[in-house]
């Protein structure tokens, strides 16, 4: 554990080289989250088809485990920040457990190996168990690692501009989040296409192993380019272990303000107030900061559950790889698959920060609005909804051209008449029917095709893939307004001892929007899919308006300056103790001088 840090030293961070007004230091982070994204997303890609078609589990098993182990990876990022805020610092947590991380990622390839327990060579492994516990291991690792240092990694590329670098630091989380979706977007395109090749030693099958064998190379490049620019990072120390310091504070803060609930006790303005007997008051400030902010993130995860539900695992779920029965769509040349869609989010949000933050936010400041990140938080959350309306609608017109299927309660008969003659048909309880006779064969004619009749049961969908680009458009221009805001946000308004906490408060609200997002499909089965995007949309919009009213209430904060405060009017009590200390000293002196006068002048 490290004392507390003398604040002088703070302000000298080590100055790496600058580029373009940038730290040198920042293109490692960012190389770095860029290769471990590629990794994680490159195997979250194929996973579930592994559970399947390697592993032989269902698709109800293969979906839960897959969706607890996406919550898992959004919930350890809170070990993860305890960890590098409170003992080992951010920079020693990211090589940790990017090494724990790599290890996970070299298991799952190994249990994708089917020769290894395939004794009698016929292609499929003969001890399975072998398999599914090695992939458990390697995907528990997994998630312990890409969670613990997902907080880590933002904040510690936050720490590495100075105070003044609002604008840049501003920019680095845009960019930041760049990377995690360029790596993302490569990954799904790539690791599909490794999982298609044949290999083996012995016989020849589907290759898992190189589908998750590229991303576990990826993330000891990664780690290999975090460890490369160790010289010029700034790296803070920890500052003891400061959530039970937290939640030390907040339980005696309780405690103390039960004690005197009474009338005759005065008031305090803030509950955390209450902590002042036994606690710093700078940390007291600190807690107020956290708890703030921690208030505000209350009603997120409703937008998290709502965007999870379009970002649902690979292609197979009852969300936004719409239209089951949608068709192949030619656009000139290239074919788009169906599940291909999904990597038009990655693509737009790729275009669309950029023009965020060099174009349309400029813009609406030049226009005299002030668009604090809140506001923009809150306008993407009506994005959010928009974009569901937009699903709703295109849901309506695809349901257009589907049959009417039979309800749960009814049975469907078709009757088709092959023969030559017209025959009339009489079921029980309804009136008889006339069935035409099917086109006879003109005899005559050797040209039997002009004389095929065809009976379509579903038409090919005509509608077009293309209809669902504005509700990629809206969803993913409210991610971007929501979540790089978001992560900034969470950055700029955290005290300096507290900076990887808040990350994983933010990346908790993701976790929780996961659990409901499985709650939410088991009870809510509505009949018609576009009445469900309805009423996720009206969901939305409450949530919207919630937040807007919280936002309304919060007061902007700068947590460098209320510290420095803190630290100064510390240093000003000391001060003016020492000089009282000084004057007594000085007092001491003079009297031990005029005592000694006198008793010379008495001698005399």
């Amino acid at each position: 554990m490290t004392d507390k840090e003398d604040p002088k030293k703070h302000k000298s961070k080590v100055k790496s080289k600058v580029v373009c007004g940038y730290p040198i230091s920042i293109f490692f982070i960012v190389v770095n989250e860029f290769c471990e994204r590629f990794s994680y997303y490159g195997m979250r890609a194929v996973l579930v088809l592994y559970f399947k078609y390697f592993l032989l589990w269902d698709d109800d098993l293969s979906t839960s485990i897959y969706h607890t182990f996406v919550a898992l990876c959004y919930l350890t990022p809170i070990l993860g920040a305890i960890v590098a805020d409170s003992w080992l610092g951010k920079f020693k947590t990211i090589i940790y457990l990017s090494i724990v991380y790599a290890i996970g990622q070299v298991a799952m390839a190994v249990s994708a190996i089917h020769d290894i327990t395939d004794s009698d060579r016929n292609g499929t492994p003969n001890n399975m168990t072998f398999h599914v516990v090695l992939s458990m291991v390697g995907l528990f690792l997994i998630a312990l690692g890409t969670g613990g240092i997902k907080p880590c990694v933002a904040a510690f590329g936050g720490d590495q501009f100075s105070e003044h670098q609002d604008k840049q630091r501003r920019t680095f989380f845009s960019v930041f989040y760049l990377c995690i979706n360029g790596g993302s977007l490569l990954s799904t395109i790539i690791t599909p296409i490794l999982r298609a090749q044949d290999c083996g030693i012995y016989s020849q099958q589907k290759c898992y192993s190189l589908a998750f064998g590229v991303p576990a190379a990826l993330m000891v490049v990664a780690l290999a380019v975090f460890i490369i620019g160790s010289g010029m990072y700034y790296k803070p120390e920890p500052q003891g272990n400061i959530m039970l310091e937290v939640c030390k504070c907040i339980g005696f803060a309780v405690k103390n303000r039960y004690r005197h609930r009474s009338k005759k006790y005065p008031k305090r303005q803030h509950w955390m107030d209450w902590a002042e007997e036994k606690y710093d008051k700078l940390l007291i400030a600190q807690i107020k900061m956290v708890l703030k902010v921690l208030f505000l993130y209350i009603p997120l995860p409703m937008f998290w559950t709502l965007f999870d539900q379009k970002m649902d695992s690979a292609g197979h779920h009852h969300g936004w790889t719409l239209c089951k029965s949608a068709d192949k769509t030619k656009h000139g040349l290239i074919v788009i698959q169906p599940d291909q869609m999904q990597t038009v989010n990655p693509i737009l949000i790729l275009t669309l920060v950029p023009i965020m933050d060099s174009i349309i936010y400029p813009l609406i400041k030049k226009c005299g609005f002030n668009f604090t990140p809140l506001k923009r938080m809150t306008v993407g959350m009506i994005m959010a909804a928009i974009a569901f309306v937009c699903a709703a609608l295109v849901q309506m017109e695809i349901d257009k051209t589907l049959p009417t299927f039979p309800s749960k309660s009814e049975n469907q008969l078709k009757l088709l008449n092959m023969g030559t003659n017209p025959v009339t048909v009489t079921l029980p309880g309804l009136d008889p029917v006339n069935l035409t006779a099917a086109q006879v064969l003109n005899v005559s004619t050797p040209a039997c095709q002009e004389s095929i009749t065809v009976s379509e049961n579903i038409k090919p969908n005509s509608v077009h893939l293309a209809l669902q680009i504005p509700q990629y458009f809206f969803i993913t221009a409210g991610e971007v307004m929501f979540s790089v805001t978001g992560l900034e946000f969470s950055y700029s308004q955290a005290p300096s001892n507290m900076k990887a906490v808040l990350q994983a408060g933010w990346l908790f609200t993701v976790a929780i929007g996961n659990f409901i997002v499985l709650i939410v499909a088991e009870l809510a089965k509505l009949p018609k899919q576009w009445t469900e995007y309805i009423l996720f949309a009206s969901l939305l919009v409450a949530v919207c308006i919630i937040f807007s009213i919280m936002a309304y209430f919060y007061t902007y904060i700068d947590p460098a300056e209320i510290e420095a405060q803190f630290k100064k009017d510390n240093e000003d009590d000391e001060d003016d103790q020492s000089k009282l200390q000084k004057q007594e000293v000085e007092m001491t002196k003079k009297d031990s001088i005029e005592s000694h006068r006198e008793g010379k002048q008495t001698r005399m």
